[in-house]
């Protein structure tokens, strides 16, 4: 599998760990089937940061860093991860992922949305190998919070709201939660400190939100092909992310996200919409507020122990600010 950025430099003590990680997966390719077989190297073969499962090793470092237990952890995250990616590409008919068919376009809908199933099965194997009840448990209800997240994401479609705090319920359970998960997963099943293990945890729940939010500004900065995917993507499926939520706040009255979300020449309006936030302030406006969650993250380090581990996590909330993809 490849990957888009320098692990050695991210991820510090444990970037040596990760391709353990990635065997696991792999070994999901060991199947009777040529066609699942296939479809899963779709799925799983388009690289990605591995910023999930590397953050879940690294909260390992704050106990007694075992990896037969960390592999399954941090696997089961990154497979719940991309298990969702493969139900979001169905649901909005996404022809590409980070610049390669996805497995929608390449096997159709009714096929993909039976392997985002079996690989969601797959990830609570892998998650129970670690015979901890309470990560178990907690896997259980992030798998809960991440599909209620997506179900109000999905159902209020072209719903016009300007209600900002709705958003951020909503990205905490679409992406933050599973962040949480994979960092107070690794403390817990290496034993650490409960004070390091709920420090682990806000740390992780603050960097998923500065992650998404940088997401959702990327999704009218970025060039479609530092995406793998339109620019303003989110805001043509009619998903208001932040930089759309202050743009409407800032022009209420001649807005074309409204006339859009009623009916009115929907795309000649979004596209309107987009370039207009692309020009304006709001962009940085809206990676400020990414910034605090961010801040916050680091300040969640406070309870931990000086070292590799704490600078690594440090470094980590500075790049996912950075970054261009």
């Amino acid at each position: 599998m490849t990957t888009s950025v320098d692990q050695s430099a991210l991820y510090g003590p444990v970037a040596d760990d990760l391709p353990a990680v990635d065997e696991l997966l792999e070994s999901l390719y060991d199947v009777d089937f040529p066609w699942l077989r296939e479809m899963l190297e779709v799925a799983l073969g388009g690289g990605g940061k591995r910023m999930r499962p590397a953050v879940s090793l690294l909260a390992g470092r704050l106990g007694n860093y075992d990896l037969d237990l960390l592999v399954p952890m941090a696997a089961s995250v990154e497979l719940l991860h991309t298990a969702t990616l493969v139900h979001d590409d169905v649901i909005d008919m996404a022809e590409e992922r980070r610049g390669r068919p996805t497995a929608a376009s390449q096997f159709n809908n009714a096929p993909s949305v039976m392997l985002g199933d079996y690989m969601f099965a797959h990830a609570a194997e892998f998650v129970a190998r670690t015979g901890n009840i309470r990560v178990i448990r907690n896997f259980a209800d992030t798998l809960r919070v991440m599909a209620t997240g997506e179900l109000s994401q999905d159902i209020s479609a072209y719903e016009y709201s300007r209600d900002v705090q709705r958003y951020l319920d909503r990205i905490y359970g679409k992406t933050a939660s599973l962040f949480a998960t994979a960092s107070e997963g690794g403390a817990i099943v290496c034993g650490a400190p409960e004070p390091h293990v709920e420090a682990a945890r806000r740390y992780g729940s603050q960097l998923g939100m500065a992650f998404q939010i940088v997401d959702d500004v990327l999704d009218f900065s970025a060039t479609s092909e530092e995406l793998g995917k339109p620019a303003g993507s989110d805001l043509l499926a009619g998903t208001l992310t932040l930089p759309a939520l202050l743009y409407m706040e800032r022009y209420p009255d001649d807005n074309p996200i409204r006339r859009a979300f009623s009916g009115v020449r929907r795309r000649a309006n979004l596209q309107r919409a987009i370039d207009e936030i692309r020009e304006s302030g709001l962009l940085e406006e809206s990676l400020e507020t990414g910034r605090r969650f961010a801040t916050e993250a680091v300040e969640a380090l406070d309870a931990l122990p000086a070292g590799e581990p704490r600078d690594t996590f440090e470094g980590l909330a500075e790049f996912v600010i950075e970054r261009r993809s």
